[in-house]
């Protein structure tokens, strides 16, 4: 049973003033975001936004984590990432407003403010540094886009998993040797564009091959030096997940 403080404290104002795309706000601004901004808490499973569905409102995620999928025409679910509040979600759907990009889900509870998409672009037009991370986010996606179209039309699978567990190790922090595999071994063969059977048999290569050691829900780099070879770059993948 749960003890009272094991209980998060209640978010403030103050949460937007973690968000990247708000931290060069002052407080006023701050202020006034968080009272325009509308509160919803969302379960475990649950759908934020649906691929498609009209992007009105700009979902900031102050707690928890989503992932971000979408479908191709034949049925094949594709997984784009997952991202930990706080971060600003699929800001690129509110600029062009064709509808949200990916089909966000909860992996775990979410705390999540809406802000509507007038209040967004005004932001985008009023505030040179709002304006600066949205062009970086933009620019960080595109490039990202060109490198997956690029490891799915050359690499085989095995390369794109052992790039994958080095971008991830790199995005966590100097040293780290551990990656958390997102949910299911299903969830990463929708990450890789490959299917679950691939994802086992590139697994067990690297395992067999002494570079990694995989416990529940977790793959230890053993020799990250090989492994980088294996992905196809000897100076290992530097490219970590980019948010929406």
């Amino acid at each position: 049973m749960a003890m009272a403080g094991d209980e998060p404290e209640p978010l403030t104002w103050r949460a937007l003033g973690a968000v990247p795309l708000f931290a060069s706000l002052p407080e006023a601004r701050l202020r006034e975001l968080w009272a325009a901004s509308v509160p919803r808490g969302h379960p475990v499973g649950s759908v934020l936004r649906s691929a498609g569905a009209p992007a009105d409102h700009l979902l900031v995620l102050l707690r928890g984590r989503v992932a971000a999928t979408g479908t191709t025409g034949g049925g094949r679910v594709v997984r784009y990432g997952q991202w930990d509040g706080p971060c600003a979600l699929d800001k690129v759907a509110l600029l062009d407003g064709r509808g949200h990009t990916a089909t966000f889900t909860a992996l775990t509870c979410c705390a999540v403010r809406s802000v509507r998409r007038d209040r967004f672009l005004g932001l985008v037009d009023d505030t040179a540094a709002v304006r600066a991370h949205v062009f970086a986010v933009l620019a960080r996606q595109a490039r990202a886009q060109q490198q997956r179209l690029t490891e799915t039309a050359t690499l085989p699978a095995e390369a794109r998993l052992a790039g994958w567990l080095l971008a991830q190790a790199a995005a966590s922090a100097p040293g780290v040797v551990s990656v958390r595999i997102p949910g299911t071994q299903q969830e990463l063969a929708d990450t890789l564009g490959v299917t679950r059977v691939t994802v086992n048999r590139a697994l067990a290569r690297l395992r067999r091959d002494g570079l990694i050691r995989v416990e529940r829900g977790c793959v230890h780099l053993l020799a990250p030096e090989s492994l980088a070879l294996r992905a196809g770059d000897e100076h290992g993948n530097e490219n970590g997940a980019q948010g929406l």
